[in-house]
This record gives structure tokens, C-alpha cells and sequence, in this order.
């Protein structure tokens, strides 16, 4: 587990950039946290990481906005209106074992149609610190997700 506070917008994007290297087709990254904690900041830097250049946009009307034209493709979902567990009807499985990178906000709505090995960001916000203020928790769930945290710690200290 690797927690980091940021203090800004751009030092959110700057640990996307640094996860986004070392992604693979199939990964799940999981993104919790409160309403405006940055996660969708935090995906704007792992998409441009990737290589994406189109504008990344908050899921949360369409539930899966796809962007391609990166090293590989990015599937974002906001899945927070998907309480009834109705996951399932989406073909989550079917972007699990496909061809790009999965990243999905309030995962706890499709806790059950997760696979094994992801990776967890939890957002807290800090308004008492100042408005800016986040901390992010990692907390990787395989051996992949392991080596990648490792590299965004190390990432940190460059």
C-alpha cells in the first residue's frame, strides 16, 4: 500500500502519467473516493500517459466513455448508477479480458463482477488542509499491480 497527498490538480494528473507506463491490456483500476476528490483529474494524466490526446470527460452520464489513438485503449466507466448491480447488462467482462485499460469509478456498485487482480485508488479529500488537498491510497491486489505501485513510488522520488 502506497499513500501520497497531492496538493493540486497537476500533481493528480502527474501520478497518472506515472502509472500509465506500465499498463497492460485487461487492467482494472478501481477509483473510490468522495464527489470532486479527482478522479477523473487523476484519469485525464494516465490517458495522456497513454498517449491519448482527446479531452477525457467525467462517464457519469453515458457510464463508459472509450478513447482510443493511445498506446493502448482506455475504457473509463462511472458505474455509480449501477446500485440495482446491473453490471452484468453492461458486458463488463467483455472490456475486462479485451484489449485496453479499464478504469472505473465507484466500483463498489459492481463489487461482485470483479476480477482478481486490480488495482485501488482511494481518494480522500482534505478541505481543512486546503481545497486542493487529496490523498490517494494504492492499494494493488496482484503481483502486477504490486511492481506497478513500486514504479510510481519510484517515480515520485525523480
Amino acid at each position: 500500500m502506497l499513500e501520497i497527498t497531492v496538493t493540486n490538480p497537476e500533481e493528480t494528473m502527474a501520478l497518472g502519467r506515472l502509472l500509465a507506463p506500465g499498463l497492460q491490456p485487461r487492467d482494472v483500476i478501481l477509483l473510490d473516493g468522495d464527489l470532486g476528490a479527482g478522479k477523473t483529474t487523476f484519469t485525464k494524466g494516465l490517458a495522456a500517459g497513454l498517449g491519448i490526446k482527446r479531452n477525457v470527460k467525467s462517464p457519469t452520464f453515458t457510464i463508459i466513455r472509450e478513447y482510443q489513438g493511445g498506446r493502448l485503449p482506455l475504457y473509463h466507466m462511472d458505474v455509480y448508477r449501477l446500485e440495482d448491480g446491473s453490471g452484468d447488462e453492461l458486458g463488463l467482462e467483455e472490456y475486462f479480458n479485451g484489449d485496453g485499460v479499464n478504469v472505473i469509478e465507484w466500483s463498489q456498485f459492481i463489487a461482485n463482477e470483479l476480477p482478481k487482480d486490480y488495482l485501488r485508488i482511494v481518494f480522500k479529500r482534505n478541505d481543512a488542509a486546503g481545497e486542493s488537498q487529496r490523498t490517494l491510497t494504492f492499494e494493488p491486489h496482484g503481483q502486477h499491480f504490486e511492481d506497478l505501485v513500486d514504479q510510481v513510488e519510484a517515480g515520485q522520488h525523480e
